[in-house]
């Protein structure tokens, strides 16, 4: 089961594999790949904390292309970006910081903001 948010889509408790839509992946900050482990690249391994992931335990970020670099082309490496529950609870809790300020509808009303309840959504995942 799925709570929608307009386009933010955030996968509900127990979450299989919490699924993140891209834009609140961009707030998120992946990493770049270069220093990545293979096993971070592939998904079995956190992006950020390089901590062992399970279906049940990922937050998943979708599949990413990654131009080459020294490239224009956009055809690159693909890669499938994971995370345990903390370390995306923390990136979106920097996002909501980093995102409030900006936003007229945060510093109206905040909870009408899909943005940020779906950064917020993912910040008690984690921290449960």
């Amino acid at each position: 089961m799925s709570h929608r948010t307009g386009s933010a889509a955030v996968a509900a408790d127990p979450p299989s594999t919490l699924e993140v839509p891209p834009d609140i992946v961009a707030l998120l900050a992946l990493p770049g790949l270069e220093g990545l482990t293979d096993d971070q690249v592939r998904g079995a391994h956190c992006v950020w904390c390089k901590a062992g992931l399970t279906a049940d335990t990922a937050v998943d970020f979708g599949e990413r292309q990654t131009p080459l670099s020294g490239t224009s082309s956009a055809h690159g490496m693909r890669w499938y970006p994971r995370a345990c529950p903390k370390c995306t609870a923390d990136r979106a809790h920097r996002g909501l910081f980093d995102h409030a300020p900006s936003c007229e509808q945060c510093t109206d009303v905040a909870e009408r903001c899909e943005i940020s309840r779906a950064l917020y959504r993912l910040v008690r995942e984690g921290r449960r």
